[in-house]
């Protein structure tokens, strides 16, 4: 269970992940060995997972994001997402229910980029059918989760 010092901590991680227990410490008022212990406890209970930069995908050249979704036969929707998953493009995959199997998230260089990875996508066997929607305009895309 988080109490309101792992809270803190999470919410500054958040902002900026490249502050040092140090400064933490220093803004939280706590010792830096106290921060460092927190943070480690947070990581090995696999609530911090990891640190990592926000990359503009547009600044290397990937100016396409599509939401693919995925029909799959029965029983084989693990195996195929976990195929789906490899590629270094996807950036989501998640499982849902209604009309869609599985809905895919990906940045692409271009529209023929996209196209090499749809097409690779419908040769897996046990996909049945995708449908394709690009994204025109980001009004809102976070990866940091409200603590």
């Amino acid at each position: 269970m988080l109490d309101d010092l792992d809270r803190q901590i999470l919410r500054l991680l958040t902002k900026n992940a490249r502050l040092s227990f140090r400064e933490i410490a220093v803004k939280l008022d706590v010792s830096t060995s106290t921060v460092s212990a927190r943070v480690r406890r947070l990581e090995e209970a696999h609530l911090l997972r990891g640190y990592i930069p926000d990359i503009d995908p547009r600044a290397l050249g990937l100016e396409l994001t599509a939401i693919v979704g995925i029909r799959i036969a029965h029983g084989k929707l693990l195996d195929v997402q976990r195929s789906v998953a490899k590629d270094e493009r996807v950036f989501a995959v998640y499982d849902t229910t209604g009309e869609w199997d599985s809905f895919i998230l990906a940045r692409f260089k271009g529209t023929r980029d996209l196209d090499n990875f749809v097409k690779k996508v419908l040769a897996i066997p046990d996909v049945e059918r995708t449908n394709t929607n690009v994204v025109l305009n980001t009004v809102k895309e976070e990866l940091r989760v409200a603590v």
